[in-house]
């Protein structure tokens, strides 16, 4: 029986060129494994078929989109991920679950080699390759565009002389990747990071400088997980879609950064995300209501760890395990309502509400009714800044007192008592 090589399959020209690439450089049978995260476009059954018709000897799909949505997205959306203050983790999310089915048809179908049709300079062959080496330590990985040197002109002229079916003639100027979380762009003109983007970059987002009339979104939710929209029960997956709908509709999750990538070069991308960031706005401040101050301080410093490991194809670490309890642990109380108004490219909060708050109206009030009890403020005042009333006496007494020639002098006031240069600031 020959070898058996799993590979990753889009359904694109080089990954269906790949097929039989793969098959003359090692002598291998292959598996074409589609899964689709979101991403749209063609039917699951066309590209299964297109495989097999490629010289595939099985092909296996997966709707993986309720998977994706709730076992990869929602722990994004639980840490608000954004790597860099920005991207939301589209490509880097979607890497871990193809993964998981990647390794599973590699023991279904006793295959002992997993290929994608990542190039040598991304980010993505990182993911991939640690991802499969972690749950499939025995499995070796190739990628035919890196290992077997398998270009474009060479991947369109070998599908025309083995009249493969796929188009080979049209070429995007860009190199796109998208699923349900959000949409990447990247290469062509972009590469010229003075240039402006197009109209013809975007896909999920209309443009936000011609909106139309503003929409108001109420997300519920339970445990950081959105659980309904406007009263309306939906699960993750269809909270993410109608919010790529509506808030793409305004403009809204339009991103355009020159990022650093795991491999220590940095590129410019465009990402659109409606739904993504729609999202990550209403969570974060559900949990400005919900989440303790220092508890909240010390989350910031774990998501963000938690997006580089991400981001990095740390899925399956330790490391990213042990954080994800500590999240999950965070969103116990993240229970309650976001209004959100989308309008003009931006998601804005308009009202809070939760069963579960930490705001205190009456401790908050300035109000008849104030239950903080002001007395309290000057002892705590004194014993805050004691340390450092201890090291500045030190200092002065060491160093001598502070130089303060740079203040303006006051003038002294005029003979009717009235401030000739000095603020009286209450």
């Amino acid at each position: 029986m020959s070898e058996r090589i799993v590979l990753a399959y889009s359904g694109g020209l080089d990954t269906s060129v790949a097929i039989g690439w793969i098959a003359e450089a090692t002598g291998s049978e292959v598996i074409a494994v589609a899964v689709d995260v979101g991403q749209g476009g063609e039917s699951l059954e066309t590209v299964r078929q297109r495989a097999l018709d490629c010289g595939a000897v099985e092909a296996y799909v997966a709707d993986a989109r309720d998977e994706f949505a709730q076992d990869y997205c929602m722990p994004a959306l639980k840490a608000n991920s954004l790597y860099m203050d920005s991207y939301p983790l589209v490509s880097a999310l979607s890497r871990p679950v193809i993964v998981k089915h990647l390794v599973a048809a590699a023991r279904q179908f006793g295959a002992s080699t997993v290929a994608h049709g990542c190039t040598g300079k991304g980010n993505d062959q990182v993911r991939f390759e640690v991802g499969i080496q972690t749950l499939g330590p025995d499995l070796t990985c190739i990628a035919p565009v890196r290992d077997l040197a398998l270009t474009r002109d060479k991947a369109i002229d070998f599908a025309e002389r083995n009249n493969l079916p796929i188009e080979t003639t049209k070429k995007n100027p860009f190199s796109i990747d998208q699923n349900v979380w959000g949409r990447a762009v990247e290469t062509g003109f972009l590469e010229d990071i003075w240039n402006q983007p197009t109209k013809d970059v975007y896909s999920y987002t209309d443009d936000p400088a011609f909106p139309p009339v503003a929409d108001v979104v109420e997300i519920s939710f339970r445990a950081g997980v959105p659980v309904a929209l406007d009263g309306v029960a939906v699960t993750p997956l269809q909270a993410i879609e109608e919010l790529n709908r509506r808030a793409g509709a305004q403009g809204v999750g339009r991103i355009d950064i020159v990022e650093d990538r795991l491999v220590g070069i940095k590129s410019r991308e465009i990402y659109e995300a409606p739904g993504a960031m729609a999202l990550i706005a209403a969570h974060r401040e559900l949990e400005n209501v919900t989440i303790e101050r220092e508890q909240a301080r010390f989350k910031k410093t774990v998501g963000q760890r938690w997006t580089e490991l991400v981001y990095d194809g740390q899925w399956f670490s330790p490391l990213k395990h042990s954080l994800d309890a500590f999240i999950d642990d965070t969103q116990t109380y993240v229970n309650g309502d976001i209004r959100l108004e989308l309008h003009g490219g931006r998601a804005t909060v308009l009202g809070r509400r939760s069963e579960t708050s930490l705001y205190d109206f009456s401790l908050a009030t300035y109000d008849t009714g104030d239950a903080f009890d002001q007395s309290s403020a000057r002892g705590f005042i004194d014993i805050y800044g004691l340390s450092a009333k201890v090291a500045s006496e030190r200092e002065q007494r060491v160093g001598g007192s502070p130089d303060l020639s740079a203040v303006p002098t006051l003038n002294k006031t005029d003979a009717a008592g009235t401030a000739t240069d000095a603020g009286d600031d209450a």
